[in-house]
Formats: C-alpha cells, sequence, structure tokens
C-alpha cells in the first residue's frame, strides 16, 4: 500500500516519520496529474502547494482550528489528506467532489470559496468571532496564493488583520503567478524580495537557529523575538507588511517540507498577526507543466507521452477564440479601441490579442473594480476600451459599473465570457446574475448574440454607442451561423422562424437549442414562432406585442437566473404595454437553488435549457392552454344548454 492510501485524516498526516513526507508528496503530485489528465481540472496551482499543504496539516488541527483558502482552486492536496483520496477521480463531475473548497464535503473546508481576495477578511471575522465567543483558542489562518494578495480586498482584510491582538497567520504562497503572471506594484515588489539574498539568508540562518529553540514550552512570541534578531536581512523596517502591523517572515522555500514545518510551529501560537512569505514553484514536480504553468493551470483532459502532455481538443471553435478575433478585427479599425482584463489573458483570449497590440493591451491582474475604473478614465480622454471579464468576476466591480461608468455615461464595452452555466467549475464561477445586476442601471445596453456573426455585429454596433454596453457569451463552442443575419440594431431583434401555435423568445446563445426545439415540434405538425431577442435592454417592444397577439403561449428562454433576467423583461414590457393575458413560462437558471458542479450540457439539462427541456416546456403549455380552452368550450356548451332548459320551462309555466 502507498503512503497516500494510508492517509485517511490529517492525523494520519500526523503520525507519519518526517522522512516519509517527500514520499508522500511525490504520490500526492502523481495522483493529481493522473486525476486532471482524466477529467480535467486545476493542475499547476495545485502541484505547486503540495509541501505547503502537508506541513500545515502536520502543524494544525483544522478540525479545531481554522483554515481558509484564497480563490479556493489550490484544495487539491487539501482534499487528498482530509479523508476524500477516494473520490478526487470524482472532481469537477456531476454528483463528484467540487473543485473547490466546499462545506458540504467536509468539516476542513469552512467556506465555498472560488472568488480571490477574501480569505484575510473572512478570517479576520472568525478570529474576532471565536475570541468573544470563548473560542480564542482556535488558530486562524489564512492561504492566500495565485496572486489574490493583489486584490484590493485582500489589503482592506490586511487593514483589518493589523489591528488584531491575537493568533492570525497569512500564509502568502508567492508562485509569480496568478492564472498569468503576476502584474502590477505588489508583483515587483515580491520579485524584488525573491531576487535579494533574502531568500538564502532565510534559509540557511534559520537552519542554523531552529534547533537552538524549544519549540515546546516557551512564548511563541519570544521564539519570533529571537528569530528576529538571528536573521535581521529578512525583517526589514521598511517592509509593507510590518506597517500594517504584521510580523513578517520570509521569504522561505515552499518546496522544504521539514523547514516548512519547522517555521509553522514557530509562528502558530504568536499573539500577534504574521504573514509567512512562502515561495513555491506553480507545476512543481511536472516538468511539462512547469515550463506552461498558465497553460497547464485549468486545461482539459490531457495526455502524457515522451515528457509532453497533449491537451485533448474540444472539437469546436470556443466564444472566447471567436471574441478575440472580432476585437481584432475592430481593433485595426478603430485605433481607439483598447483591451483590457483583470488577471485572465489566457481564459478572456487576450493574451493573443496582446501579441498583435502590446500598447492597447493591460491586465489589471486581479482587480476588477480597479480595471472597470481605470476603463472609465479612458473613456472619458477618448478611447474605447473594451474590459472582458468572466460575468461572475463582474460582479465585484458592480459599484464601479453603476459610480464610475454608467452614471457618467461612458462608452465603455464590458465583453462577459462564462455567461451562464459554466461546467466543472459550478456554482462559485456560474455567470448567472449580470442580467439582473446591469439592467437597472439607466443607459446600459445589454447584448448576447447566438453565433459568432452576430457577435462581430454587436461589438460593433457597441462601439458606436455614446454610452455603456455589456455583451455575455458562454463557455461553450461557437454554433454554425444562420444564414442572412441582418446586423445589430439598437433593441431590434431577429425573428428567427415563424409560427402561431406558440412563440420562443430566446436571448442569445439559447436560441440554438430552440430552433432544435421548434424543428421536432413541427414534426407533430405544432408550428412554433422562434426569436432571438438579442436585446434585454432596450428590448424590443415591439416583439413582446406580435408574441402577444399571436395569440399562443410565450416561452422566454435564457441561460441566466430567472429572477430579473431577460423574461422579467418581457413580462415588465407586456404590463406596460396592457397587452392582453397570455400563458408564459421563463425558462432560465433556478432563483431558489444553486446549480453544482457537472458538464455544461449536464447543467443546461437540469435547469431544463436544453432542446428537450423547451420542446417538453412549450407541450406542456400548449396543452394546458388546450384544456382551458376545452374547459371552457364545455362550460359554455354546459351554461347553453341550462339556458335552454330554463328557457323551455319558462315557456311550459307560461302554457
Amino acid at each position: 500500500m502507498s503512503i497516500l492510501e494510508g492517509v485517511r485524516s490529517p492525523a494520519d498526516v500526523k503520525a507519519l516519520p518526517v522522512e516519509k513526507l517527500p514520499e508522500l508528496a511525490q504520490e500526492m503530485r502523481d495522483r493529481i496529474i493522473e486525476v486532471v489528465g482524466k477529467g480535467g481540472g486545476h493542475l499547476t496551482s495545485n502541484l505547486g502547494v503540495v509541501e505547503l499543504t502537508i506541513a500545515l496539516h502536520r502543524v494544525f488541527d483544522f478540525a479545531h482550528d481554522r483554515l481558509l483558502f484564497d480563490v479556493g482552486h489550490q484544495c487539491y492536496p487539501h482534499k487528498l489528506l482530509t479523508g476524500r483520496q477516494d473520490r478526487l477521480h470524482t472532481i469537477r463531475k456531476r454528483g463528484g467532489l467540487s473543485g473547490f473548497p466546499c462545506r458540504h464535503e467536509s468539516e476542513y473546508d469552512l467556506f465555498d470559496v472560488g472568488h480571490a481576495g477574501t480569505a484575510i477578511a473572512t478570517a479576520v471575522g472568525l478570529a474576532r468571532a471565536d475570541a468573544l465567543t470563548g473560542n480564542g483558542d482556535r488558530r486562524v489562518v489564512a492561504l492566500v496564493g495565485d496572486a489574490s494578495i493583489v486584490n484590493g480586498v485582500a489589503f482592506e482584510g490586511l487593514n483589518q488583520a493589523g489591528t488584531l491582538r491575537r493568533q492570525f497567520l497569512v500564509v502568502l504562497n508567492d508562485n509569480e503567478w496568478g492564472i498569468s503572471p503576476t502584474q502590477g506594484a505588489m508583483a515587483d515588489f515580491l520579485t524584488r524580495l525573491r531576487a535579494s539574498n533574502f531568500y538564502e539568508e532565510v534559509k540557511a540562518s534559520t537552519k542554523q537557529l531552529l534547533p537552538r529553540l524549544p519549540l515546546l514550552g516557551k512564548p511563541a512570541f519570544d521564539m519570533l523575538a529571537h528569530l528576529k534578531e538571528g536573521i535581521k536581512a529578512t525583517v526589514s523596517p521598511g517592509q509593507i507588511f510590518d506597517a500594517m502591523n504584521f510580523q513578517y517572515v520570509g521569504p522561505i522555500d515552499g518546496h522544504d517540507v521539514n523547514h516548512l514545518i519547522a517555521m509553522l510551529n514557530i509562528v502558530k501560537d504568536a499573539h500577534h498577526p504574521v504573514l509567512l512569505h512562502v515561495h513555491t514553484i506553480k507545476g512543481k514536480g511536472c516538468d511539462w507543466a512547469r515550463a506552461e504553468p498558465g497553460r497547464f493551470h485549468s486545461p482539459k483532459p490531457f495526455v502524457v507521452s515522451d515528457g509532453k502532455a497533449v491537451i485533448q481538443s474540444s472539437g469546436g471553435r470556443s466564444w472566447t477564440r471567436a471574441f478575440v478575433e472580432c476585437l481584432m478585427e475592430l481593433a485595426r479599425e478603430d485605433p481607439r479601441v483598447f483591451a483590457m482584463t483583470a488577471g485572465m489573458p489566457d481564459g478572456t483570449g487576450l493574451n493573443e490579442f496582446a501579441k498583435h497590440f502590446p500598447d492597447r493591451y493591460l491586465d489589471v491582474g486581479i482587480s476588477e473594480s480597479c480595471t472597470t475604473d481605470m476603463a472609465a478614465g479612458m473613456a472619458k480622454a477618448g478611447l474605447r476600451p473594451v474590459a472582458a471579464i468572466y460575468s461572475t468576476f463582474l460582479q465585484r466591480a458592480f459599484d464601479q459599473v453603476f459610480q464610475e461608468v454608467t452614471l457618467q455615461g461612458l462608452p465603455v464595452l464590458f465583453c462577459m465570457d462564462r455567461g451562464g452555466l459554466v461546467g466543472g467549475d459550478g456554482a462559485v464561477h456560474h455567470g448567472f446574475l449580470d442580467i439582473t445586476y446591469l439592467r437597472g442601471m439607466p443607459g446600459m445596453v445589454l447584448m448576447a448574440p447566438m453565433d459568432e456573426v452576430e457577435l462581430l455585429s454587436a461589438m460593433r454596433l457597441a462601439l458606436t454607442l455614446d454610452g455603456p454596453s455589456a455583451i455575455r457569451y458562454p463557455r461553450d463552442n461557437v454554433p454554425a451561423p444562420m444564414p442572412d443575419c441582418p446586423r445589430f440594431e439598437l433593441g431590434v431583434s431577429r425573428r428567427l422562424r415563424d409560427g402561431d401555435t406558440a412563440t420562443i423568445l430566446c436571448y442569445g446563445i439559447t436560441a440554438g437549442a430552440a430552433m432544435t426545439a421548434a424543428e421536432a415540434l413541427s414534426r407533430d405538425g405544432i408550428e412554433v414562432g422562434v426569436v432571438n431577442a438579442r436585446f434585454a435592454r432596450p428590448i424590443d417592444r415591439a416583439m413582446v406585442r406580435e408574441a402577444y397577439e399571436a395569440g399562443g403561449p410565450v416561452v422566454t428562454v435564457e441561460d441566466h437566473s430567472v429572477a430579473g433576467g431577460f423574461g422579467s423583461a418581457v413580462l415588465e414590457t407586456a404590463q406596460e404595454l396592457a397587452l392582453p393575458s397570455r400563458p408564459v413560462a421563463r425558462l432560465g437558471i433556478p432563483a431558489d437553488r444553486f446549480i453544482a458542479h457537472a458538464s455544461r450540457a449536464e447543467q443546461l439539462a437540469e435547469a431544463g435549457l436544453d432542446a428537450a427541456g423547451i420542446e417538453r416546456e412549450v407541450r406542456r403549455l400548449i396543452g394546458e392552454a388546450s384544456a382551458v380552452l376545452h374547459e371552457r368550450s364545455a362550460a359554455a356548451e354546459a351554461f347553453a344548454a341550462g339556458e335552454a332548459l330554463r328557457a323551455a320551462a319558462s315557456r311550459a309555466t307560461r302554457q
């Protein structure tokens, strides 16, 4: 039996001879590579935190102590050590383990975490509450990595943590990368620390000092004082963390497990905030992943042969690829176009844009709020900024979209990748609220194309507008375009199919499934009209009127929450137009629960947004409408018969 097979809980990690820990680390890496290779998932970040995770579970008891992950996708080693190794092969699959910490899976996962910058502030809340509720003996550790330390909320958390007068440990996992290389002055600061002689001095000095420090029965504060005195070069009064009332220690080697354990034992009981700066390598232990840490950050399944990994192709052209090619075409036409993203150049496709337009591209790092404000400034100064941000992450800039962009009426274009259900990343990454939170902003134009031809037309229209706009598209392949595509005109829908039995009003990508459903219905003699609304704001009022006046049921379809989404806009418009009542069904992501991780196709089917679900709903509505008509007809016949009997009785009485 392997060492990993014998680890069923962190207690087993603590019981292992220390000389076995490097072997455990290698087995964990092999297991992660095997699982991600077969099913996809986050790879290089997890390979980089194996020794750090072992050391944390060796030193702390996180069934009692508090461990909070930032970003969350570095949790695979943590899952392996906390009783979930037998199910790791199910990660990101329907009914399997989440690819992020998940409180429903284990007592060792305190929060479902998928966004960056949150761990430190949340940990401060836990630390303060524990102190007030008599649980102050619970140590608190925030593990921050993949460049999320540059996020504004992380700094707000540091600001609050600096006021604590109790144990509080931030482990800064500095691997020089987020999903792409870390950006900004903070990244430069950390690079200077690593590039200085601090790193080797820390390692050499602490290895000399640690054997002389008793780790039991001695106050942690005294140990830290000795440590600081012994390695003065590593603890400078000028450090930014010292200025925020943190005891800064590091940078130390994040792959020397014995050294990590020794350092964590020293800092674990300090009665003040400590920041342990740990330098790790993204993709550690896997040469091909280490050589391309961005490409293998979250790859699809792959096959390893001759020391190289070949990522399996999805067999189609992605919306992300289509977007960046459209953007490059528009950038060639218009020198004002400037592309921006918040730490996601690979995920949004802008890494390709940067190769062709390096002076008209900026990766702001994991800082969506800052990205939005910078875009506002650029628009004010005459540029046409295009901010490519995942829908789920644009939520983090809600106030900036309102205050700096919409309120000012500035022409910023938000291109929201991952709109709708996202597959394996699950609930933490679904882009299911963007229509809801953007539709109420005066002047905002919301668009959703159904194919690449429409995407280019929508972007071209957006660059002519005097105010803000947003375009959403999914994490999926682009469907083949329909012929005879009319150009986008503000607030004008596109009729795809005629039919008078019912009308399906779609928003963007759902049009393809609606057309398939309509063709299936047609085979049974049920002719259904299909319209791609294109706009959720301003909505095509003529489209709504025609759908209601056609006489049959109306079905709205969107890859978005039914709460406040496109379907809600249709109902509101019908009420404003005082249209006659019609049977209406809104198909979308349910508003009363979260859709768990699975394939995107499985998630769409669960929400009833695939062709079968749309067809089923149309048939249900038509059946109900027919039943109502039948009941009304029967009631009318019964009423007429009753009236005839009463008339006959009246005549008989008169005679």
